[in-house]
């Protein structure tokens, strides 16, 4: 059974037992009994021979009261049954070299001129700090309301901020006010096209997300050479390595993570990205950085491919 995000856990009312074609027999605390109702997810965690999900530290994380919602007991108790393999994305699509959606690049010099593309679209000027996204769904879970309250450390530095989402009508509306300013712009709804446009012209992508199974708009941004700058947290933290000094004298940093998930982490994190950014040589070696790592599919097949033998081959 593979967990994408615990916080959906297939629960129903006992009355359906029929309906969805369950024995009453096992409505119990060791079979999908939950609270008086019915938990396909927690049937799943009690009966499968293994268990994985999208993220080494979500794995980790699913053990604790604060992210596992319930289920953390359980999934302690089969904590040796418990992987995370991190998700990966369709370097097909998602290639700056050859996607039809942008003006295609390998360069430092191709993504600038994506990037003025990108601010003629999005009715922006030019501006001295980062041109930073932001593609996701407007929630709490990811964190957006603590971006909206953090975004003058962005602004008040020169820094510009783009928009892909739709959601919660309250965060949809404070965005919308949000773009009354110059340096904002935003487009409530979803566009497949205009997502690689934004990920291949933005200098960094946000991902303050208070818990993050995986993400894959970090993905994006690493093969895109488009910063990310993320909440340290499920696959957000093993995705991204943090330009903490050592790490850029190391050669290693690929972006900038934050924690605890605060508006003032985050509001530190965005100073912390313009001040890499105006540092031109470091800038350009954390893009190198990202987009040489690893973001597709292989690792994480041979992972799975792996682990169902295994299981296959038990007794």
């Amino acid at each position: 059974f593979t967990i994408h995000n615990v916080a959906f856990q297939g629960v129903a009312p006992a009355d359906r037992l029929a309906a969805l074609g369950l024995d009453r027999a096992d409505f119990t605390e060791a079979g999908f009994e939950y609270w008086g109702q019915i938990s396909t997810m927690k049937a799943a965690l009690v009966w499968a021979d293994r268990i994985t999900t999208v993220s080494p530290t979500y794995a980790a994380e699913l053990q604790t009261a604060e992210f596992g919602m319930g289920m953390e007991g359980l999934l302690r108790q089969r904590e040796g049954d418990l992987t995370g393999i991190l998700n990966g994305i369709d370097k097909d699509i998602w290639n700056p070299a050859t996607d039809p959606e942008i003006a295609a690049y390998r360069t430092a010099r191709g993504k600038t001129r994506a990037k003025t593309r990108l601010r003629r679209e999005m009715g922006l000027g030019k501006a001295d700090g980062p041109l930073c996204a932001v593609i996701s769904r407007l929630s709490h879970q990811k964190g957006l309301d603590l971006l909206l309250e953090a975004l003058p450390a962005l602004i008040d530095r020169g820094g510009q901020l783009v928009v892909l989402g739709s959601g919660d009508p309250a965060l949809e509306a404070a965005f919308r006010k949000a773009s009354g300013h110059p340096n904002v712009a935003v487009h409530i709804g979803y566009d497949e096209a205009l997502s690689h446009r934004i990920i291949a012209g933005a200098d960094a992508i946000l991902v303050p997300s208070r818990f993050e199974p995986c993400g894959l708009t970090q993905l994006y941004g690493l093969r895109y050479g488009t910063i990310p700058v993320v909440a340290m947290t499920g696959g957000l933290a093993d995705t991204v390595i943090n330009a903490s000094p050592m790490a850029l004298r190391s050669g290693v940093a690929t972006g900038v993570q934050f924690q605890p998930v605060t508006a003032h982490a985050l509001a530190s994190a965005l100073l912390r990205t313009v001040e890499l950014y105006k540092d031109e040589p470091t800038w350009e070696a954390l893009q190198k950085n990202a987009m040489q790592q690893e973001v597709g599919w292989e690792a994480s097949a041979a992972e799975y491919a792996a682990l169902y033998n295994e299981v296959t081959q038990s007794p």
